[in-house]
């Protein structure tokens, strides 16, 4: 299973619907949401707004991100400022400038440890566009499906992440690019910087 398919499953639990109502509800065959609950293949973004809306929850809930919303208004108290350090590659990869650039207000909910800038358009079928920021909380792994910050030798990306024994295998949300799979014959150092928790869309 991947990570899309079993909250799919605790979500439909949840919410005491099964696939056949599903299926009605949202429009979508029910030999496609058969493929999303075995794992096979995951939706795109406009059934993943429709499941979500039949199911009553966020849609952020199945990628895995909080939508960080403008705090203009919020309570100084309720509000951190997370250090935006450098850019990130949502296409192939590239070198991510370590370079301090400013702080980033954010919720307090939002549990991140840095935050970086996109540049590239391989995530846009998860509502990550140029431009974005998109806030990192550290750690070394993450559960197969996931949206995590990545280096690959001295660049990085942010990608969905899948692994298969030593192989690491990098998915983009953009059918017109193709996974990426790295492993030690074809790259000397990779390893997840972070999972990608909450997101900042550059139009507000």
């Amino acid at each position: 299973m991947t990570d899309f398919s079993e909250k799919l499953h605790e979500y439909m639990i949840a919410a005491g619907i099964n696939q056949t109502k599903l299926s009605r509800v949202t429009g979508i065959n029910k030999s496609s949401i058969c493929e999303y609950l075995s794992g096979s293949y995951e939706p795109k973004q406009k059934n993943v707004l429709k499941i979500a809306a039949a199911l009553n929850i966020p849609p952020e809930h199945f990628w895995g991100m909080q939508l960080s919303s403008q705090v203009k208004n919020a309570d100084n108290d309720s509000v951190r400022k997370i250090p935006l350090i450098g850019r990130i590659a949502a296409g192939r990869p590239i070198l991510a400038v370590q370079d301090f650039d400013e702080y980033i207000p954010c919720c307090d909910n939002i549990k991140a440890d840095f935050c970086l800038r996109i540049s590239g358009d391989s995530m846009i079928n998860a509502r990550i566009y140029d431009g974005d920021i998109v806030f990192i909380r550290e750690q070394a792994e993450v559960n197969d499906g996931e949206i995590a910050a990545v280096l690959i030798d001295d660049s990085t990306t942010l990608k969905r992440v899948y692994k298969y024994g030593s192989m690491i295998q990098l998915r983009s949300e953009n059918p017109k690019y193709k996974p990426m799979e790295f492993n030690r014959n074809n790259c000397s150092d990779i390893r997840i910087l972070g999972k990608a928790v909450a997101l900042l869309g550059s139009v507000i």
